[in-house]
């Protein structure tokens, strides 16, 4: 399954790094390809596709994103070349933190591989890795974010499919509403805990998705907590213990609850009057691509398609004054 590296979704992350690089203008023609690599997957056309993600890796010295190499794999076993394929899962597993296998072996994309011996090597690799990794895990607080991570999402992930069955002002995504902010209470005391007593904690001893459930419960409290714990993520993010494209949604959200203009773009507002969708103020839009680029986010241009968003920089910037405007009902000062 070609997977999305990149938090499209308002609410759902898959948040999945090899390393860290600089951002510079290489950064830029290394999202294009990806953009046009996936692109040429959904057109089936998936030898092209293969291709576009080696020009991808070669824009960044053959460097990549771990995701965007399992894609890779993906559109070659699907374009039977093999070869290719497994030189990708191998990078993949040589960068990797245990999780992003996770499926691998279910992935329909890459079935036309388990025939091939390179397939149980592979596996065994990779099971060896989760292993090792595993092995210096705090288990029961595994467990407990994992529970926190559902309850987080479960309630989010059915927004869209009971407001086009009830519509968005009905009485059932009000209920649905009020069961997410319930959660998110009692989350949210369960996470402070754990950041007061033991700090912003990272993959090594909590997991990908225990890291993830951290910030995410962070992102959805109030503006008080978030002010009080974005130094702690800030630091995390500098130690390699927080994504920092996590904490690129973060410091957008703290900024225009504070009155302020987002940094990234990543917060996307609804005008009432059109029902459209349009992207919250932003500083310097001219450059926001180079900034993105610097925590791993994909060009605006594709992040704000899945809201039906044509990006036109220009336009954007002649309805500034209007969407500043529009945020203040939204994000009253300090709320």
């Amino acid at each position: 399954m070609h997977h999305d590296f990149y938090s499209k979704k308002p609410f759902i992350l898959f948040l999945f790094f090899a390393f860290s690089f600089n951002a510079n203008a290489q950064n830029e023609e290394y999202a294009t390809f990806i953009s046009k690599a996936d692109s040429l997957y959904q057109a089936k056309d998936y030898k092209n596709s293969g291709l576009a993600y080696s020009n991808a890796f070669k824009a960044l010295g053959w460097k990549g994103y771990i995701m965007d190499r399992y894609n890779a794999a993906c559109s070659w076993a699907l374009a039977n070349v093999p070869d290719s394929a497994f030189y990708q899962l191998n990078k993949v597993l040589s960068n990797s933190k245990g999780n992003e296998l996770s499926s691998i072996s279910s992935d329909p994309d890459l079935m036309s591989l388990q025939s091939d011996a390179r397939w149980n090597v592979l596996m065994e690799d990779w099971k060896k890795l989760r292993e090792k990794i595993e092995k210096n895990w705090d288990r029961p607080l595994v467990a407990r974010l994992d529970s926190i991570y559902r309850d987080d999402q479960e309630g989010r992930q059915r927004i869209g499919e009971v407001s086009d069955k009830y519509g968005y002002d009905s009485k059932e995504i009000k209920d649905l509403w009020k069961e997410i902010v319930e959660k998110d209470s009692l989350n949210l005391i369960k996470v402070t805990a754990i950041l007061d007593t033991r700090g912003w904690l990272g993959e090594d001893v909590i997991g990908q998705q225990g890291n993830t459930a951290l910030f995410l419960v962070i992102q959805h409290a109030d503006i008080t907590t978030q002010v009080k714990y974005l130094p702690m993520m800030r630091d995390a993010v500098k130690n390699g213990r927080a994504n920092a494209s996590s904490l690129a949604l973060l410091e957008d959200r703290v900024a225009l609850r504070q009155g302020k203009m987002q940094i990234y773009g990543s917060q996307v507002g609804t005008d009432n009057n059109t029902g459209l969708h349009y992207v919250f103020p932003m500083e310097d839009p001219d450059n926001v691509d180079k900034r993105r680029a610097e925590v791993g986010l994909e060009p605006l241009a594709d992040y704000v398609s899945e809201y039906e968003i044509v990006w036109d920089v220009e336009q954007y910037k002649k309805n500034l004054p209007k969407y500043i405007e529009m945020a203040k009902e939204v994000f009253p000062k300090n709320k």
